[in-house]
């Protein structure tokens, strides 16, 4: 496969990924943090970092906008629920094992 086609591919992945995020907004990002360790958030300072590498300002909202498919404020009224307790722990304890902490 020839680097312009590698490239076409990749992005037309990552676009099935963010369909598939935004079919599924009650998938909490801390769920993704906990089994994946990244989340929506996460792709959205990956854009922002990727266009800026490239010579392009990217508000971090304009690119959570790219992410969710719409302001972030309003999926996180629309979708985002509280953390329970148990994720919340489980989130904790990820945490201090990718840090090493006790």
């Amino acid at each position: 496969m020839d680097e312009k086609k590698r490239i076409e591919v990749e992005a037309a992945a990552m676009r099935r990924l963010l369909q598939h995020l935004r079919d599924h907004p009650e998938v909490q990002n801390i769920e993704l943090m906990i089994l994946a360790d990244f989340c929506r958030n996460c792709l959205a300072k990956w854009y922002k970092a990727a266009a800026e590498e490239r010579g392009e300002l990217v508000e971090y909202t304009e690119a959570q906008e790219w992410v969710y498919g719409m302001p972030y404020h309003e999926w996180k009224v629309k979708y985002q629920t509280e953390a329970t307790p148990e994720q919340l722990r489980l989130y904790e304890e990820r945490r201090r094992g990718k840090a090493g902490l006790p």
